[in-house]
Parts: C-alpha cells; sequence; structure tokens
C-alpha cells in the first residue's frame, strides 16, 4: 500500500535545521598546533579493530572514534588519504597536550 505524505499547513514553522545532524560522518578542516591541517571524519563504529595512535590501545568494532589524515601530504591527496589513522575522539581532541616522546 502507498504511503501518503504529510503536507505541513502553511502556518506552521519550519522544523529547525540539526546542522551537528547534518555534518555527521563529513570530513571537516581542522589545524594543529604546529600548523598542519588535518580532515577528520567522525566515525559511528567500524566491523573492525584499530590500533589508536593516541594511546596505543585498541578501538573495539562497533566504538565511535575519529579518522584522521594530513592535508599536505609530500605525495598528495591520495597518499594522504591512504595513511589516515583512526583515533579515539577523546585522544585525538588531547593529541596537542601530550608531551613529546
Amino acid at each position: 500500500m502507498a504511503r501518503k505524505s504529510r503536507r505541513r499547513p502553511y502556518d506552521e514553522p519550519h522544523p529547525e535545521l540539526d546542522v551537528e545532524s547534518v555534518l555527521r560522518g563529513r570530513a571537516r578542516t581542522e589545524t594543529r598546533a604546529d600548523g598542519s591541517q588535518w580532515s577528520v571524519r567522525p566515525v559511528s563504529g567500524g566491523a573492525k579493530a584499530y590500533r589508536c595512535p593516541g594511546c596505543a590501545q585498541e578501538i573495539p568494532p562497533g566504538v565511535a572514534h575519529v579518522v584522521a589524515w594530513g592535508e599536505d601530504h609530500l605525495f598528495g591527496a591520495e597518499a594522504a588519504l591512504s595513511e589516515r589513522r583512526h583515533w579515539h575522539t577523546a585522544c585525538w581532541k588531547a593529541r596537542d597536550r601530550r608531551r613529546p616522546s
């Protein structure tokens, strides 16, 4: 059976746009403290485990995290994308506060 679409009456206001949900899953550009540019994309949870470069701990399958890659790779955008890394969201946010090793 065909579903009838519900039309909004003219006097009813438009629903508020949720910008966060629109941008969820899309890459954004962030600048690190050293001036390097990074593309960062939130992931709701992958099907496999990854190793976080921030804490060296495993990100289990199904856990939300971010994927980041540098935009200023010497060999171009494809090479940068191939070197992307999966980070815990908290580790990514704290990356500039870490002590250099």
